[in-house]
Formats: structure tokens, C-alpha cells, sequence
């Protein structure tokens, strides 16, 4: 599973970051970065949830 990102909508409100810092990071300029675009299979829960949490819905996962 592979995690997208739509920059064009994404705000980089650090809702994501706060659900999974191993995997969103939202650096000193306000721009989302995917730490690790394939999380493994045991953090996939915290990564669905911190899609599903996105404020401006700008992730998604591929291949689910």
C-alpha cells in the first residue's frame, strides 16, 4: 500500500503528523513529506486513520 498525497489540496494542517509522526512530517516551511510511502502492514491503522482525518481530504491510499 502506497501512500498519495495531493499537493495541490493539502494545507499541511499537521493533522496527519499528529496521528503518525513515523510517517507525515510537516516541516519549517509548511510542506507535508511522507516519511515512509509504504508504511509496513502494522502501522497501516494509524495511517488510515490519519487519512480518513484529513482535514481537506488530500490522502489517499493506493492499492487498497
Amino acid at each position: 500500500m502506497r501512500i498519495k498525497v495531493d499537493y495541490d489540496v493539502c494545507e499541511a494542517n499537521a493533522v496527519c503528523m499528529g496521528l503518525a509522526p513515523e510517517v507525515f512530517e510537516v516541516d519549517d516551511d509548511d510542506n507535508l513529506n511522507v516519511l515512509l510511502p509504504e508504511p509496513p502492514p502494522e502501522m497501516l491503522d494509524r495511517v488510515r486513520h490519519a487519512v480518513r482525518s484529513c482535514p481537506k481530504a488530500a490522502l489517499s491510499l493506493q492499492g487498497e
